[in-house]
């Protein structure tokens, strides 16, 4: 697949960008008494889902961390787009975060044709926390019991086979549709607006690509069954699950969260926001926490955290691309 123009400098820009803002912070002088109220940490997510219990989890550390009091305030909407804008047009103070999934800005800017902040001029990168792969689940009783058999079923009846999503545009969609290509196969999208898991287990659809951290307990009580994982290597609790990669190389994709501040916060203080949420991470009871979760920390620095970026929008860029997925 190849990038278009228009493509192609959005990538460009998120990466050059995300440098000038940098350059830009160092410019500007933090005040000494920082932190001296709350900190704001803004999730685009309802109470209870992952990103806010994961939220709440290190909220609770980087307060202890920084002696003040950190609230978390729960906006969700528009794939996590008013939480981003939000955050985008806070003050640069510091004191107002984002903790989103990565697909704010690996993924949302090629889907909508037009976005009320622009991710690569608007916002800067802070921190991460966890990662995790999505894992190609089916009912028990779905015949095929792996990816090779699911490829040939598919190619038999073009069409017949569906694949849930938690709406078009998301990653269990993407990364569905990556595979597909791969695979040279036709299977009916079927997107949801609540999560597709019962209609899974009820047979109502035929596979899901799901978050890890779910797909484990329903796999380990025998509601569903693993045929794939997106991660680069298998999981460590699901040791006998290939990964995608295995079969078609390079098809490796992550959903990942991390912390994001508006442009302008001075580099200072994004560094010891940095430092603290990079602290509770590599906490050995945070890393346990997450790990019993059946996903990995991730602490990597701002650098890495940008290249991550870049990354992954150069991969679900070329599926929204090919597929022509739009949300507008």
């Amino acid at each position: 697949m190849r990038f278009s123009r228009r493509t192609l400098a959005k990538i460009t820009t998120l990466g050059a960008l995300l440098t000038l803002a940098n350059v830009t912070q160092a410019q500007t002088a933090a005040p000494a008494d920082w932190p001296n109220k709350a900190i704001r940490i803004v999730v685009g997510f309802p109470p209870g889902t992952a990103p806010d219990v994961f939220a709440r989890m290190y909220g609770d550390q980087v307060s202890k961390k920084l002696g003040v009091p950190v609230v978390i305030d729960n906006k969700p909407g528009a794939a996590t787009n008013l939480a981003t804008d939000l955050v985008a047009k806070a003050p640069s103070d510091g004191y107002t975060v984002l903790y989103g999934l990565s697909t704010a800005f690996t993924l949302n800017p090629f889907i909508y044709s037009k976005l009320p902040f622009d991710p690569a001029k608007d916002l800067v990168p802070v921190a991460t926390t966890m990662v995790q792969g999505l894992v190609l689940i089916t009912n028990p009783k779905f015949p095929a019991n792996n990816i090779r058999e699911l490829a040939a079923a598919a190619r038999a009846k073009p069409g017949a086979i569906s694949h849930a999503s938690y709406g078009a545009g998301s990653p269990s969609h993407m990364i569905a549709e990556w595979f597909k290509d791969e695979a040279k196969i036709d299977m009916l999208h079927v997107p949801y607006r609540t999560p597709p898991m019962t209609d899974l287990i009820g047979g109502q659809v035929d596979t899901l690509m799901e978050p890890i951290s779910t797909a484990v307990p329903m796999i380990a009580g025998g509601r569903a069954k693993a045929l794939a994982y997106s991660g680069a290597t298998r999981h460590p609790s699901l040791p006998d699950v290939p990964t995608f990669a295995e079969i078609y190389p390079g098809l490796t994709v992550m959903s990942w969260h991390g912390i994001w501040a508006p442009s302008g916060v001075p580099i200072p203080i994004v560094n010891r926001l940095h430092t603290a949420f990079v602290e509770v991470t590599r906490d050995p009871e945070m890393q346990k926490r997450i790990k019993d979760l059946n996903v990995e920390p991730l602490g990597i620095s701002r650098s890495e955290m940008s290249a991550l970026v870049r990354r992954d929008a150069e991969i679900f860029s070329k599926i929204a691309k090919a597929k022509n997925i739009t949300l507008d």
